[in-house]
């Protein structure tokens, strides 16, 4: 089976597992992922959009994460991870079962979701955590698009998916009511975390995440995304910070010269008092407010000069203050 530009991921999936092929179908693009055969049937799957078993185990609780990493060191190079952490006794065959069940069938939604897309089989390739349980591909694409329509059925907007989660700043209604993984979301989401990013960081299946957020969505509390433009890059890397200092009273630059980073403005002069000065220069400290009593009201010569808000201002970090007060309400 040669990689593909065009072909269906499904169609390929049931053309290997016709052949009972034994090897890995690697889907590509966004989110993409791998679907790994074993004599035609599906042994594992994983997708960067949905946590694998050893973070399903690890961030439950239910494995160390020092176990999970020796379980890997050893295990890995002979494809026996899952088998070692049997024979140790760490897990029960039925909880890693579970597991790896039900990691095949959240990683297998996202690689098999889109309809068409790069593809490429590799013969003989196999997962590292090893034959633990098997599944029939016709069941796995059967689930994949009966979730699939579930999704429509609560949200029809698919950018919830992959944009990163924002609360509202206000719920549109006096009372909500929000389950144990939607307060979880609620709480977490900062703005900049993905649906993938969630599921990662609480240990949730990537597909448990993205319906609760449709919920969320359909009941208005979190900002529904704004689809991207025809124009728009999906990955924009920002310049990075350096920590040099800039002096912010020299002189300006003739005509011809290239221009340069501007330097930070000189602060008002009415917000600073020289303290001292000596061969190092004038130290500015900001002026003493007199004590006042509460409720009294401010000074006229304090009031019109408060100074001007900073531009600047982190809108995540406000948001996330925001929640966590509503949360101790």
């Amino acid at each position: 089976m040669s990689p593909s530009k065009t072909a269906a991921p499904v169609r390929l999936l049931t053309q290997a597992a016709g052949e009972r092929q034994t090897g890995a179908l690697v889907v590509q693009g966004h989110p993409g992922g791998t679907v790994y055969l074993l004599e035609g049937l599906i042994m594992y799957a994983e997708s960067v959009a949905a946590p694998g078993v050893g973070e399903l185990l690890t961030a439950s609780g239910r494995l160390a994460g020092r176990t999970w990493q020796a379980a890997l060191d050893a295990g890995t190079s002979l494809a026996q991870v899952g088998h070692l952490l049997l024979e140790q006794g760490h897990l029960t065959r039925g909880e890693l079962e579970l597991c790896v069940l039900g990691a095949i069938y959240d990683a297998a939604y996202f690689a098999l979701a889109a309809p068409g897309g790069p593809v490429e089989f590799l013969p003989g390739a196999t997962h590292w955590l090893g034959p633990v349980i098997r599944v029939e591909p016709a069941a796995v694409t059967r689930e994949a698009r009966r979730r699939a329509r579930l999704l429509d059925e609560i949200f029809p907007h698919p950018e919830v998916d992959v944009a990163p989660v924002t609360p509202v700043p206000r719920p549109p209604v006096e009372r909500v009511t929000v389950t144990a993984l939607q307060w979880e979301l609620l709480v977490h989401a900062d703005g900049q975390r993905t649906p993938a990013d969630l599921a990662l960081l609480l240990g949730r299946a990537g597909y448990a995440t993205i319906q609760e957020l449709r919920r969320l969505a359909a009941a208005g509390l979190i900002e529904r995304p704004a689809p991207p433009a025809a124009d728009q890059p999906d990955f924009v890397r920002l310049p990075g910070v350096h920590p040099t200092a800039v002096d912010a009273r020299r002189p300006a630059a003739p005509a011809d010269t290239p221009p340069v980073a501007r330097p930070a403005p000189d602060p008002p002069r009415h917000a600073l008092e020289p303290e001292s000065s000596g061969s190092t220069g004038t130290v500015y400290r900001p002026p003493k407010l007199t004590r006042r009593k509460p409720g009294a009201k401010l000074p006229k010569d304090v009031g019109p000069n408060a100074p001007p808000l900073h531009t600047g201002t982190d809108e995540v970090l406000l948001k996330r203050i925001r929640t966590a007060l509503r949360a101790l309400r």
